[in-house]
């Protein structure tokens, strides 16, 4: 990972049930579930051999100021400390101070100025292999609702080196803003629409076919809150709530 790469490098879900979020997205995605080697009832999430994501039950500090089940995405940065103090100078909020996961990497947890929250990451050890980007079982797409797009996009920017692709007119809607973050764009941006309570990161999930998708997302307790729709390129789409109450989004090269 070079130190000009600010990208997405891990997913998790943080839950109520961590059992009953693990048999939903077994199903649901066909990820493979694996007890994580340092414990803590932390499991990965795997397509084939590789881990895609994690799950781990909301820790408690994160339940005292009312953190509800939610996806979370990891930015890789080259010094989460300096990256901190970067985001903080910004405008942007520090919810969990720079902090160690032995032998895994150095980690904080924070929120844009607008209260998305992710978190910056510098990893130790080997990289994740590179997969194409509609791989099924990896994540394919990264969405931002933000509490303004063109202050949004300033601020990752800035703090990233992200830059901005093509922005889409959809009327009423506003832009939405692609972005990359070198090479092809992986990310949208969009100010929040108003059924979006509050601005937050969305992780789309490939899959194989979005109907059969949908009806799994269903059969299995969750809710398909919107689509399925067809989106430029030609995916189609589903944008969900699990049982437990975390959005996620499916994406899939056909109906």
């Amino acid at each position: 990972m070079s130190a000009s790469a600010s990208k997405f490098i891990w997913y998790e879900v943080m839950t109520s049930d961590p059992a009953a979020a693990e048999a939903f997205y077994t199903k649901v995605v066909g990820w493979t579930p694996e007890a994580w080697s340092g414990g803590g009832g932390y499991t990965i999430l795997k397509a084939g051999e590789n881990g895609v994501a994690g799950l781990m039950e909301t820790p408690e500090e994160a339940k005292a100021v009312g953190a509800k089940p939610c996806w979370v995405g990891y930015i890789y940065v080259s010094d989460t400390d300096a990256a901190t103090e970067k985001l903080r100078k910004a405008g942007g909020s520090v919810l969990r101070e720079p902090s160690d996961i032995p032998e895994i990497g150095r980690f904080s947890v924070v929120a844009d100025p607008h209260g998305a929250s992710f978190l910056l990451m510098t990893p130790q050890g080997e990289e994740q292999p590179s997969v194409a980007p509609d791989t099924v079982g990896h994540i394919g797409w990264r969405e931002l609702y933000a509490g303004d797009l063109k202050e949004a996009l300033d601020f990752y920017s800035s703090q990233f080196g992200w830059t901005a692709g093509e922005a889409m007119d959809m009327g009423p809607m506003g832009s939405y803003q692609l972005v990359s973050t070198g090479g092809e764009p992986e990310i949208g941006m969009m100010t929040r629409p108003e059924q979006v309570p509050m601005p937050k990161w969305l992780y789309y999930f490939n899959v194989e076919a979005i109907d059969a998708a949908a009806a799994r997302v269903t059969e299995n307790g969750g809710q398909v809150l919107n689509g399925p729709m067809e989106v430029p390129g030609g995916s189609w789409i589903i944008q969900c709530m699990d049982p437990q109450g975390a959005m996620f989004a499916l994406s899939a090269t056909r109906r």
